[in-house]
């Protein structure tokens, strides 16, 4: 495990095998770490792509069970994850790169869309997060529950108010993804393979929607991770996906 600092930001990172860079977002919701990543997740992308790309990985900031921190930013949630993001791409010398996030990190990946349309080359948002009809707290309420008291327990100086300000200004009722809205992914250029799951957290509805409207999207095969037979089906779709939209000569 590594360290990139900037300021009172430190963020825990690993990476293994060589290539195209392979930005790898865990799930896990605001507690995204790298073990989740290893041991959580449908796949452990890390081991499944290091043969091809370079693979890197994050602890979010501030999440229960990693080791990056740093001030809860309260008027900017998501960009300010988004800042350690492409702090760590800029730490690493990496002008462009793919994405795969899982859960919570599809909502990253759009953020990354729009904030570095440039950098971002091709993504792949599997089981993404986005808000619920039927669950319209969920998030919210997973992330006062699982993340909010160990953090306030670390970190005496942030308070319940702050905590509050900060989810709601996460997790809103938008009717749609927590980072972008559908005009903005009508307008998407970026490649995108999104992989639909259906659970309170990652909603069918909002991730087929994204599918529909982003005019550069394509699905995985759904269901895809039970019986978890069908995994290796998804992952050898993934696999293509990311071949067909790496850079040639990378």
């Amino acid at each position: 495990m590594a360290f990139y600092q900037k300021g009172d930001v430190r963020i825990a990172y690993e990476e293994t095998g060589k290539g195209f860079p392979l930005l790898i977002i865990s799930g896990g919701g605001l507690n995204s770490t790298i073990p989740w990543a290893k041991k959580n997740a449908p796949f452990n992308a890390m081991e499944t792509f290091k043969d091809e790309y370079r693979c890197i990985v994050t602890d979010l900031r501030n999440a229960h069970g990693g080791q990056s921190t740093g001030p809860l930013e309260v008027d900017r949630p998501w960009n300010s994850y988004t800042d350690d993001l492409l702090g760590l791409m800029d730490h690493l010398g990496i002008k462009r790169f793919m994405a795969l996030g899982y859960c919570i990190g599809a909502p990253y990946i759009w953020n990354l869309v729009k904030r570095a349309p440039d950098r971002l080359v091709a993504a792949v948002p599997a089981q993404p997060v986005g808000w619920n009809k039927d669950h319209p707290t969920y998030m919210r309420d997973l992330s006062m529950k699982s993340w909010a008291p160990e953090l306030m327990k670390r970190n005496p100086a942030i308070t319940p108010d702050m905590i509050d300000k900060f989810l709601n200004r996460m997790f809103p009722n938008p009717d749609f993804l927590f980072t972008v809205d559908r005009a903005f992914v009508q307008s998407c250029q970026t490649p995108m393979l999104v992989l639909l799951d259906d659970t309170p957290g990652h909603p069918y509805d909002v991730a087929w929607e994204t599918a529909m409207l982003a005019p550069k999207s394509e699905l995985a095969h759904y269901p895809w991770k039970e019986p978890k037979e069908l995994i290796p089906i998804a992952v050898r779709q993934v696999r293509s996906f990311l071949r067909a939209h790496r850079p040639k000569g990378a």
